[in-house]
């Protein structure tokens, strides 16, 4: 077993010894498997502990181990009311895999309803307001119940990923994060997608290597970074769930 900081206290706050702790945690855990990492996670926070996932290829791996160690753990989708209906199913598919309900936790008002209040889809002149209102203000709010999540973010898909952490202190939400497929790579996930015959979307076969919601996703062409085709044509690359700041 890795040894990493004691059980967390009820409320925790990013004191140095807190910040000291992740930090040999982390450095611990550099070099072991997902597994491991998510099974430590879950034997360090318990029911404190949440995964959020976008059912990309990643977030499906990590499903896969966390029906092996840790079955009744809290896993949430944030649906933004656009997702794709390959989304959905892959949710209901991996229910039926694994046994696992992913919770779809939804903004408080209807797309009807916002892009009413915002005289049309507003993704189309201000997706980071977008993203803002039907994500981040999501997760906040998720987030509030727990102590740490889980996320699949790896190093080397963009540059706003490539210092991430095994683990670390979460600023923006106030809680830790655990990624356990940071230092992997797409290759290593999808060997061990095919080897286990884990589910995933069918849009990554006609070449959507990064899936989020249907106005601002679009398929890659060869020679592309993985990440293209999220809000192509602007200068964004991130919906904020992981980029710096607040």
């Amino acid at each position: 077993m890795i040894k990493g900081f004691e059980q967390p206290p009820e409320q925790l706050r990013p004191t140095p010894e807190l910040l000291a702790d992740l930090d040999a945690a982390g450095r611990s855990l550099e070099s072991a498997e997902p597994r491991e990492i998510i099974r430590w996670a879950h034997e360090r926070f318990g029911d404190r502990l949440t995964m959020a996932t976008a059912f990309g290829p990643e977030g499906c791996a990590i499903l896969h181990w966390i029906a092996e160690v840790a079955p009744s753990m809290h896993v949430f989708n944030l649906d933004t009311g656009y997702q794709f209906k390959e989304t959905l199913e892959l949710r209901d598919r991996i229910e039926r895999r694994y046994g696992i309900r992913v919770r779809l936790e939804r903004p408080d008002s209807t797309v009807e309803d916002y892009e009413r209040t915002h005289g049309g889809p507003l993704y189309r002149v201000d997706p980071t307001r977008c993203c803002g209102d039907r994500k981040i203000a999501v997760i906040r709010r998720v987030l509030e119940g727990f102590d740490a999540w889980m996320s699949g973010i790896r190093r080397d898909q963009s540059p706003d990923r490539a210092d991430a952490q095994i683990v670390g202190w979460d600023a923006k939400f106030g809680v830790v994060k655990i990624s356990p497929l940071a230092n992997w790579t797409k290759k290593q996930v999808w060997d061990l997608i095919v080897r286990e015959n884990v589910p995933y979307n069918p849009l990554h076969d006609q070449g959507y290597t990064s899936i989020g919601c249907f106005p601002c996703t679009r398929a890659v062409t060869f020679g592309e970074d993985e990440r293209a085709g999220r809000w192509s044509g602007t200068a964004k690359t991130e919906c904020g769930l992981h980029s710096k700041g607040q």
